[in-house]
């Protein structure tokens, strides 16, 4: 029994050291692409540049930033462990994730009101409905944190998390798509059919696996009591 919980275990840190490395990879990209955004002109390098728009370029790339900090800090908090062992420094860094997750947040539905997305409206929407879900999880991971209802505080930061790596999942799926299938179905312009599912696809289906392990985990009524 105990080797299997051993193995068990080596297996998880091996998960997680893998998962490390495109995260920390992605979130070094992002911190580079933000702060190179926020302090020089990218109108040949990107779209998201903005020329003379000061307030959509800080929206943008303050998004960026803020972001690849999330993406590195949220998964510690949900580590047992150092929350056991630091439970002041897992308060402090969790005051972090949410101040940063709301910023990030309103940085990128900014943007999107300033200046609106590549492909349209229907982009627009996707990514809009991803902001508000964003802001939603960190404000309610905050307030039942403060209330000390512990259970529901941890559901939503999981969904916090699951969201935060949703940057990451996105170019995921177009990372994997262009190898299977050269690109079938996505654009230049980013509305293509396969484009078009990426708008809500690299974050609601993660959200829904989620909401139904929530599920399927919590105790039942009669142990609660």
């Amino acid at each position: 029994m105990h080797w299997i919980t051993g193995c068990a275990g080596a297996a998880a840190i091996s998960g997680l050291t893998l998962l490390a490395v495109p995260v920390l990879a992605f979130a070094a990209y992002s911190l580079l692409f933000g702060l190179r955004g926020l302090g020089l002109d990218l109108t040949d390098e990107t779209y998201l540049y903005t020329p003379d728009g000061t307030s959509a370029n800080l929206a943008v790339f303050s998004h960026m930033v803020l972001g690849a900090l999330i993406m590195v800090l949220a998964p510690l908090q949900l580590i047992a462990s150092l929350r056991a062992r630091f439970p002041a420094a897992h308060r402090v860094l969790g005051r972090v994730v949410v101040t940063a997750s709301i910023v990030t947040a309103l940085g990128g539905l900014g943007y999107i009101a300033l200046r609106g997305s590549l492909a349209g409206p229907l982009m627009d929407a996707g990514f809009a409905l991803y902001g508000v879900l964003v802001l939603v999880a960190a404000i309610q991971a905050w307030r039942h944190a403060r209330a000390g209802a512990y259970a529901r505080h941890r559901a939503w930061a999981l969904r916090l998390l699951v969201l935060v790596m949703g940057s990451l999942i996105y170019r995921l799926h177009y990372a994997l798509w262009y190898l299977l299938t050269d690109g079938l179905g996505s654009t230049a312009q980013l509305d293509g059919p396969f484009d078009q599912v990426q708008y809500v696809a690299f974050y609601l289906p993660y959200l829904l696996a989620l909401e139904l392990w929530l599920r399927r985990s919590a105790p039942a009524p009669h142990a609660a009591r």
